[in-house]
């Protein structure tokens, strides 16, 4: 699954170190992923298997529309994709600090993927110009909202559980975890919304692009 990625601002050498780690990343998720097979467990196959699929974006997004995504977005979406597939194995209740670092890191690319669209509806018309004090409230509320849907979807993973027995897909461990975790999303998002918006532009200008061709087919 090798994404070329010319024209982006690494070397030739960095670049291939970071699609190696790329790699190398989906290969320990793989084996996340045997290991659930093998022991029938379908919680972390869920919370394996659907980051491993993630981590294939930047290719699907090359064979889909042609689009080079930048390698150190493609390791930064792994990153998060493998925090969260570890984290089934033991860490999120081993550790208290696990579940903050891994909300805070999937938050920053959830706050990337608001910036890319707020920056695309930017582009796609020269009626609309966004300042950029709307784009860091856009991008904020736009993660906090993605938060509380995540908590919701692990209050119902909860209950579907203890109506169906087993474990639920979606951890959750009460009302004090809800509050961190959309303050750790909250982190995440001003990080993003304040240092590291370039990362996505290339996905604003696919979005952007996606807009222009759907406007011409009208």
């Amino acid at each position: 699954m090798t994404v070329a990625d010319e024209g982006t601002s690494e070397g030739p050498v960095s670049s291939r170190r970071g699609w190696q780690f790329v790699h190398g990343i989906q290969l320990l998720l793989g084996l996340i992923v045997g290991y659930a097979v093998v022991t029938v467990n379908l919680t972390l196959l869920i919370n394996a298997g659907i980051p491993l699929a993630i981590t294939t974006l930047p290719w699907v997004l090359g064979r889909l529309y042609d689009h080079q995504m930048d390698v150190g977005l493609a390791a930064w979406i792994s990153i998060a994709a493998v925090l969260h597939a570890v984290g089934a194995l033991g860490p999120y209740t081993m550790f208290g600090w696990y579940d903050s670092v891994t909300h805070t890191v999937s938050a920053t690319l959830v706050a990337g993927a608001g910036y890319a669209i707020v920056d695309a509806i930017d582009r796609s018309s020269e009626a609309v110009d966004l300042p950029g004090e709307f784009r860091f409230v856009f991008i904020l509320v736009f993660v906090l909202a993605f938060g509380v849907l995540w908590e919701i979807a692990e209050f119902a993973s909860a209950g579907f559980a203890s109506m169906l027995g087993g474990e639920p897909v979606l951890a959750q461990y009460g009302t004090d975890d809800i509050v961190f975790d959309l303050i750790y999303n909250a982190v995440g998002a001003v990080l993003v919304a304040l240092w590291a918006t370039g990362y996505f532009d290339g996905v604003a200008g696919l979005l952007d692009r996606r807009i222009e061709e759907g406007d011409d087919t009208s």
